[in-house]
């Protein structure tokens, strides 16, 4: 929740996260945390049935996608997801590789796994963008 929170006052648009690890290591939680510090006080819900979960808030489009549940990454131009992902939105995308090669690549990929009795984060920017988010976190 906390890592949510702080990557929320890093947001602008045009961002593309990924979110990886594990079934229940809380890629959903971080959003959840993200959508708080947004000031979003609605429920938050993981989207592995409905595949995206949009919010406005903050003068931002949030999508929330879950493609755990996709078979083929095909399944990717057939949801007609593609449109989502432009420089007024921020998308939030886990299990991305269930979309190889056709989901666009992240600006921040972020990587969580257990550790205790909390979760190791580990946060890397591929893009401009991408590093100018993970520097405001770093402040």
């Amino acid at each position: 929740m906390a890592l949510g929170e702080n990557l929320a006052r890093t947001l602008e648009g045009g961002l593309t996260i990924w979110l990886q690890g594990n079934l229940g290591v809380g890629k959903t939680t971080l959003v959840r945390g993200l959508l708080r510090g947004l000031g979003y006080a609605g429920k938050v819900k993981s989207p592995t049935y409905t595949l995206v979960e949009p919010y406005v808030v903050s003068g931002l489009y949030l999508y929330h996608f879950d493609l755990y549940r996709f078979v083929d990454p095909e399944e990717w131009d057939a949801a007609g997801f593609r449109d989502y992902f432009n420089p007024q939105s921020v998308c939030l995308v886990e299990w991305p590789e269930k979309a190889a090669g056709l989901l666009p690549a992240p600006d921040v990929d972020i990587s969580l796994a257990p550790s205790g009795t909390g979760r190791d984060a580990m946060l890397s920017a591929t893009t401009e963008i991408g590093q100018r988010c993970l520097k405001r976190l770093s402040r």
